[in-house]
């Protein structure tokens, strides 16, 4: 099956160790010229046989770990890529990266879907909108035009995977990191009804923004190019320029924390905004009304979250007590009150951002009514010392020597068989609902953890205790810097 005739048009990809591969299957047309800053719109068709061997572009990224070199001149950024096994009717595993909402592509090779495919699912993988073409408040434009595109992604899965061997009505969507927040987006977001019917958030991005908040760091980056957050104002301005304004904001976000607050101190320029309309509420909100109470939930973290930025700051061994405190003051007072430095800036800020968000969707969703399995990585990298965040990525895809998270695994033995024990309960779980462990209930709080030798506990009732709040950040009234 390398020919395949989707809704738009004919597409030859490749059979590669058994799986047929299509890649750079356009989902949308590009969002540029009158469609800037749009809501995406449905790809238009074409004649012949489209050529599907190569990965589409990506949207515009931010200047971090080189991402923006990859960029390329190319403004087809909304394109899916499919990985097909044999067989027909098989369950759907869709994938949406991570990277703070600033970065994302789909063409990296951990997210290389080959492995994951060749245990009887079908993989799809896409690009969609960061930093500001995705997620600034812009006027006259719709909000979360990111999370816009990965509906508009997953309509295209709904409209054309049985072509490839899929079940439109076992599609799985899961995500890591901003993509674990993207996934809990879609959770409480109503045009995202009906086109999955479960979900894998790991390692939940805890950030949702006000309107005015947003709107206030649009109009920061807006003003590095002399303009105002308008369509009139920004459609004219070069996309990877536009990138690069938000790069210049995030460079001195730290001038900004007595307006913007917390994600200031945490250098996060762009999340999903609660406008009332795309996303009504904040996911939290939404799973305890019960509005995803239909679709059955695996959440969970890394027991370590924070261990990878201590290391990329530079700050293994070199905490300070002053920088622990300052930390425990500004998101979380009063708690983890015997920690020495490292520990309780790692802890603080690791629960903070991910390990409290993902442990309280689960909570969330079953109070709603719906069923969730909680889990815990606990193996820690044999370069990082701990189970750090994004371990997960290269453990669930299988590709634990390809691309940049395999410096994390570092050839260790024992992540062969924990890999497979992942990607085995994954791809049960979008099978058939059970990824084989017992469904979390607050009473037992009953949690998987994942390590060398992997068990079931119960959750710890004091981390369960742990002060954290599921409001949207919010614009603080401004202080004379």
């Amino acid at each position: 099956m390398t020919e395949v005739r989707a809704a738009a048009g004919k597409v030859r990809g490749t059979t590669e160790d058994g799986v047929a591969v299509f890649r750079g299957i356009p989902f949308a047309e590009p969002p540029v010229g009158g469609l800037r800053f749009a809501a995406p719109q449905p790809a238009k068709g074409w004649d012949g046989v489209r050529d599907a061997t190569r990965f589409g572009p990506p949207a515009p990224q931010a200047g971090f770990f080189g991402m923006d070199t990859l960029v390329q001149d190319d403004d087809n950024w909304l394109t899916v890529n499919v990985w097909s096994p044999p067989g027909t009717g098989l369950p759907v595993m869709v994938w949406i990266p991570g990277g703070a909402y600033i970065l994302g592509m789909s063409s990296l090779p951990e997210y290389d879907g080959a492995r994951l495919a060749r245990e009887g699912v079908v993989v799809v993988t896409f690009n969609y909108r960061v930093g500001i073409e995705g997620f600034a408040q812009i006027e006259g434009a719709p909000a979360n035009r990111g999370l816009l595109d990965q509906v508009a992604a997953l309509e295209w899965v709904r409209d054309n995977i049985d072509a490839f061997g899929g079940d439109p009505g076992r599609v799985t969507v899961f995500g890591q990191s901003a993509g674990g927040g993207s996934v809990a987006a879609l959770l409480a977001m109503p045009r995202a009804k009906g086109v999955f019917q479960r979900a894998i958030a790991q390692s939940v991005a805890g950030t949702f923004f006000t309107p005015e908040l947003a709107q206030d760091i649009a109009t920061a980056c807006a003003a590095e190019l002399g303009r105002k957050p308008t369509v009139a104002d920004l459609s004219t301005v070069d996309p990877n320029g536009l990138s690069g304004a938000g790069d210049a904001v995030t460079a001195k976000i730290s001038q900004f924390t007595d307006r913007w607050g917390r994600p200031a101190h945490r250098t996060i320029p762009f999340s999903p905004v609660v406008d009332g309309d795309v996303l009504p509420t904040t996911p939290w909100q939404a799973l305890r009304k019960g509005t995803a109470r239909d679709i059955d939930l695996i959440v969970g973290h890394t027991r370590d979250e924070q261990r990878l930025f201590t290391a990329i700051e530079g700050m293994v061994g070199e905490v300070t007590e002053e920088q622990a405190t300052a930390a425990l003051e500004i998101f979380a007072p009063g708690q983890y009150p015997d920690a020495g430095p490292e520990e309780l800036y790692e802890l603080v800020h690791g629960d903070w951002l991910f390990r409290m968000p993902s442990f309280h969707l689960a909570e969330a969703q079953v109070s709603g009514g719906g069923r969730a399995y909680l889990y815990e990585l606990t193996w820690s990298s044999p370069t990082m010392g701990g189970a750090c965040h994004g371990l997960d990525v290269p453990l669930v895809f299988g590709n634990i020597d390809k691309g940049q998270p395999a410096m994390l695994i570092n050839g260790a033995p024992e992540a062969e068989t924990l890999s497979a024990r992942m990607r085995a309960a994954w791809t049960a779980f979008a099978k058939n609902g059970d990824p084989g462990w017992p469904a979390y209930d607050a009473d037992k709080r009953l949690t998987q953890i994942f390590d060398v030798q992997s068990t079931v506990i119960p959750y710890p009732e004091e981390a369960s205790r742990l002060i954290w709040q599921d409001h949207t950040f919010a614009a603080l009234p401004l202080i004379s810097r």
